[in-house]
């Protein structure tokens, strides 16, 4: 079972390969601190302070 990453970018986390599917860098890390999904990015008022503008789970730190 492939090991989650969180991208250093935009804090995306996935498992395996070497780049991030949402921004395409290679910048990652094996360890961070909390996690958050989004599932509604329009209304989230959590993701309008991330940033983030898609769905999906996100490092709150990476």
């Amino acid at each position: 079972m492939p090991k989650e990453k969180a991208c250093k970018i935009c804090n995306t986390i996935y498992e395996g390969g070497d780049k991030c599917p949402n921004c395409g860098a290679s910048e990652s890390s094996d360890s961070f601190k909390g996690r958050v999904r989004i599932l509604n990015p329009e209304k989230s008022e959590i993701a309008q302070k991330l940033k983030v503008k898609k769905k999906g789970n996100f490092a709150i730190r990476a």
